[in-house]
């Protein structure tokens, strides 16, 4: 009997993958993409005082692992597209006469504004970033390191205002990031599963012949097939939204119907996905076995568990893959932050090539199903 079960295990190579590959894919991911102290991240510096105190911030903020200086607005507007576009997590603003103020005593301000509606990957950033800036000022104001032990400039008072503005979600509510973040986890879970089953329910029901037999292209049976599934998606994607304006207050700022249109096209996309799925798996079983295990990454490197910033360069890119990555920034972008089609027009073309080339894939393999 035992070795009976072993040749059923080995004659079926997908579900032994799928038992091989899944713990692969968590020791990985946990061990190597997912870090929950954030580095890097995306930050903007507008500096109208050209100084030497200035540049110093500025190199004290490149040579920390936390952030990464890439962008210089010219001006407030660019800086606000930069930050609600998701471009940008920091904009840190330095006013004109800024070490001359600091010189003479008069406790200049330097803001900083965050993009808060991850509230992980924003709160220990600002603390470090206000720590450092004090530090650099110090060094280069007082020469603190040259000053003897004991000295007390160490603990003077810091000779500017560190001001903050959290924008988006102030209050850094964790349900303002997670509930938009649901919208697109379950529609992802729930299209993948109902278009993969699509094809091998034909086939095990007996009734593939009949398709065959019928005189349609393999693009109209898929049309056909996701059609149905697009209804429902629309369906679902109202409940969660209208649960989450009503229930936990979840603001809408930007475009509903601009919204609707992206929801669609995310809907389309992750049937095409699924039904690609169904055209490779040979039962049932195999379809939602590789449903789960293309899940798998989208919950882990998406942005909607972990901070997307902290994720090493090799698995951001792979993320960038996953039609859920795009989405949450879109569904975010649009419901806290007010972001037009022009500030997310990066995620809609990349949620566009996914969709373009899981459908040529499903029509393609489908094709050879036929042969």
């Amino acid at each position: 009997m035992i070795r009976k079960e072993f040749i059923q295990l080995l004659r079926d190579r997908v579900s032994f993958a799928v038992m091989v590959s899944i713990p692969l894919l968590q020791l990985i991911m946990f061990g190597y993409a997912i870090n929950m102290t954030p580095r890097h991240l995306p930050t903007a510096v507008l500096a109208y005082d050209q100084s030497a105190l200035t540049r110093s911030i500025l190199a004290a903020i490149e040579n920390t692992k936390y952030f990464a200086i890439t962008h210089h607005p010219v001006n407030e507007e660019e800086a606000e597209r930069l930050l609600r576009s998701g471009q940008v997590l920091f904009v840190v603003e330095i006013p004109a006469g800024f070490e001359r103020a600091v010189r003479r005593g008069e406790s200049p301000a330097l803001l900083v504004s965050a993009d808060a509606t991850d509230p992980v990957a924003s709160s220990s950033a600002l603390a470090a970033l206000e720590r450092l800036v004090e530090t650099s000022v110090r060094r280069e104001r007082f020469n603190v390191d040259d000053a003897p032990e004991g000295s007390g400039l160490e603990k003077m008072p810091p000779p500017f205002e560190f001001h903050t503005h959290p924008r988006y979600n102030p209050a850094a509510v964790t349900q303002l990031n997670i509930v938009p973040g649901l919208l697109g986890t379950i529609l992802t879970m729930t299209m993948l599963i109902f278009t993969a089953l699509s094809v091998t329910r034909e086939i095990e029901r007996g009734t593939m012949e009949t398709l065959l037999a019928m005189p349609i292209r393999p693009v109209e049976i898929m049309v056909g097939k996701i059609t149905p599934y697009v209804m429902v998606g629309a369906m679902q994607a109202t409940m969660i939204l209208g649960a989450a304006v009503l229930l936990f207050q979840v603001p809408v700022v930007g475009s509903l119907p601009l919204l609707t249109a992206l929801t669609g096209l995310f809907i389309l996309t992750n049937l095409s996905i699924g039904y690609t799925f169904s055209t490779l798996a040979q039962n049932q079983l195999q379809a939602v076995q590789m449903t789960f295990m293309y899940f798998l990454p989208n919950i882990l490197l998406s942005g909607f568990m972990f901070p997307f910033a902290g994720m090493p360069t090799w698995a951001q890119w792979v993320a960038e893959t996953l039609p859920l990555t795009h989405y949450l920034r879109m569904v975010r972008g649009i419901l806290l932050k007010g972001a037009t089609a022009p500030d997310l027009a990066q995620n809609i073309l990349g949620l566009c090539v996914i969709m373009l080339v899981a459908m040529v894939l499903a029509v393609r393999r489908f094709r050879q199903t036929l042969d």
